[in-house]
């Protein structure tokens, strides 16, 4: 898989994740894709970001998402 389908993967998985974000008045970014495809760095925003069980999101919700559109992620983190 090229780069750059991976990073519309990677998109595709945020749309679908998104409307549950929002729907808590949060939302999410990509920020960038590195470490040979295998690394995603996502920044969440609105009530993601001081909610008590982002981290929970990010790894079970966003994380899993992706994973299912490009299995080559290995990790996917939050920069603040």
């Amino acid at each position: 898989m090229s780069t750059e389908e991976v990073r519309l993967n990677v998109e595709k998985a945020l749309e679908e994740i998104r409307p549950f974000l929002q729907s808590d008045g949060g939302d999410i970014s990509l920020l960038s894709i590195e470490e040979n495809d295998t690394l995603v760095k996502v920044q969440l925003k609105g009530n993601c970001v001081s909610c008590s069980i982002n981290q929970m999101t990010l790894k079970s919700g966003v994380e899993m998402t992706i994973k299912k559109y490009a299995p080559q992620i290995e990790q996917v983190i939050n920069i603040e």
